[in-house]
């Protein structure tokens, strides 16, 4: 014991905060960081910490020791003032596992110096934690983490611009503000998930190894109240004052995201004294998931309740537009929305399948019956039967036709470039796509009947030269009237436009350049000029056609329930 003392004493004493200033231990004192600086000194200091320790263990009944005892306690009181000193110092001044450019980048890896420069810090916490907490001051050490580390929490979190909000903040706000919020916390909560609360719980563990108990109330205490706020602000979000369906996509960034970390929070907060972060992590899903189905079904009732005009020249309306970027955007949505909308009534299931509007599988071999894929199709189908009561506002039928035509195809070109294509899948499209061929056949007997009637199918039938004139004048007539009517039509979609200009000049063309080239040379010089149209003439005309050249579509306003100019996701990756 006694040898013990002595050989311990000369290097506690070298390292006393307390020695005199004529001490020669002055100089020792002035180096900053032993475990840094002289690291073979601050290995012995330990050693000498623990010899110590373990020689009272053995002779702490032998009443004659009391005094070589006391001696053992004080200069441990001495080395653990030091050490206490030096755990401090290293987790203020090395910033190597957490500081705020590692954080704020998120980097994956460190170089092979950082990787050595951290190892080695760690290594020296641990070694001091070990030592304190068996010479029975690990309630010391504790503290001085937690108040340290919870510190940093703290600090990162503020760098990370995460803030405490309230009921009352959040409701006073703008949506141009909370916004800028979401997307920050967006771009925050990885890297705190990742980074600060992932390395803070590394850390910990391997500080603190040597027991459970001290590892699950440190980290508990450091890390619960910063992951509580990070977590409580999607909570926070569904107290804004007003979320309509234009923001649905925002909410649905931050589900995702809290879906995606998941596992990494499952694998952090741990321990029982964590519980309460995934707890609240849990309820902010849940009001996230209700807030999500309340604005589908107040997306749903506004589009059965828009009470908007119809456009001129059977345009796509805005509703249609408007519906359909939502929907492509919901379609990025997917996942998130399949397991948020699990409500799909069979009922519902029934009436699609019956309508034949729900495809036997979706593109990416999915039940039919999949959440997401229901509320797709029904939410498409409801916009098509509100297209289908704006186009009996039309007075002609064949501009009714064509507006459907042209909306419809709207709907399938959106559904084949995007996500949709894979839910809705390609069956879908065929039999939507067989509907846009049998509308613009309907348009095309209905809009042009009376021009193609006016020129007799058989030609072999001989006719009279005033049957003949006859018949000029009604096609002159009747294409006359329906050029002048339909020249403010339009078929925005080229291909579109090009196959119905191809259908009508067969139709059309064909028919009257064999009337024409049998019958004008009947015609005697004076009724001759009845003959207004030459078939290369008839061409010109189809061609101008369906420009929509007495207005433009993109003129023409919204006047539904939402402004078509909603807020789109500018996802994180996506």
């Amino acid at each position: 014991m006694e040898e013990t003392i002595q050989n311990s004493q000369s290097i506690i004493k070298k390292w006393d905060l307390d020695a005199s200033s004529v001490s020669t231990s002055t100089s020792y004192n002035r180096v900053a960081n032993l475990f840094r600086d002289n690291p073979l000194e601050a290995k012995r200091l330990l050693e000498s910490v623990n010899d110590l320790q373990h020689a009272m263990q053995l002779v702490i009944k032998d009443k004659s020791t009391s005094k070589l005892l006391v001696r053992a306690h004080n200069l441990i009181q001495i080395a653990i003032k030091r050490l206490q000193k030096e755990f401090y110092t290293i987790l203020s001044g090395s910033s190597y596992f957490l500081d705020h450019e590692t954080v704020s980048s998120s980097r994956a890896s460190k170089s092979s110096m950082e990787d050595e420069v951290s190892e080695s810090v760690m290594a020296d916490l641990k070694a001091i934690a070990d030592c304190m907490i068996c010479a029975g001051y690990g309630r010391e050490c504790v503290k001085l983490y937690k108040v340290n580390r919870k510190s940093v929490i703290d600090e990162t979190l503020f760098y990370l611009g995460i803030e405490k909000l309230n009921s009352f903040q959040v409701q006073k706000m703008d949506w141009e503000l909370m916004e800028m919020k979401i997307k920050n916390w967006l771009s925050s909560v990885k890297i705190a998930v990742n980074a600060l609360f992932r390395g803070e719980r590394i850390l910990c563990d391997y500080v603190f190894s040597s027991s459970v108990n001290i590892r699950d109330s440190c980290f508990s205490e450091i890390a619960n109240d910063g992951a509580l706020t990070l977590f409580v602000f999607p909570e926070m979000v569904m107290k804004f004052k007003k979320l309509s369906p234009e923001k649905m996509f925002r909410v649905l960034d931050i589900y995702e995201i809290i879906c995606e970390l998941w596992v990494e929070l499952e694998s952090i907060f741990t321990f029982d004294s964590m519980a309460v972060v995934k707890a609240q992590a849990m309820a902010s899903l849940g009001k996230l998931g209700d807030a999500i189905r309340a604005m589908l079904s107040e997306f749903e009732t506004a589009v059965q309740k828009d009470s908007s005009k119809v456009v001129l020249g059977g345009g796509i309306h805005p509703l249609t537009r408007y519906v359909m970027n939502y929907l492509v955007f919901l379609g990025d949505y997917s996942g998130a929305i399949s397991d948020i909308v699990v409500d799909c009534s069979p009922m519902s299931i029934q009436m699609l399948s019956e309508s034949c509007y729900l495809s036997p599988t979706s593109g990416d071999g999915d039940s039919p019956s999949s959440p997401i894929v229901v509320r797709l199709t029904w939410l498409v189908l409801v916009l098509l039967c509100k297209l289908d009561g704006k186009a009996q506002l039309y007075k002609d039928v064949g501009l009714s036709y064509l507006f459907l035509a042209n909306n419809l195809n709207y709907v399938v070109l959106k559904v084949r470039e995007s996500n949709l294509k894979l839910l809705l899948g390609s069956e879908w499209i065929s039999k939507h796509e067989m509907k846009v061929k049998e509308y613009m056949s309907k348009y095309e007997r209905t809009g042009w009947s009376k021009v193609v009637t006016s020129i007799p199918e058989n030609l072999t039938t001989e006719i009279s030269s005033s049957e003949v004139k006859e018949c000029f004048i009604k096609f002159n007539s009747s294409f006359e009237e329906v050029y002048r009517k339909q020249s403010s039509w339009v078929i925005p979609d080229p291909k579109l436009r090009d196959r119905v200009k191809i259908s009508l000049a067969s139709k059309i063309i064909s028919i009257y350049q064999a009337f024409y080239e049998t019958y004008r040379g009947e015609l005697d010089i004076e009724t001759e000029s009845i003959i207004r149209f030459a078939p290369d003439d008839l061409q010109n005309y189809l061609s101008d056609l369906f420009h929509g050249a007495c207005f433009s579509d993109s003129s023409m306003g919204w006047s539904g329930s939402y402004s078509p100019s909603m807020s789109t996701p500018t996802s994180q990756g996506r």
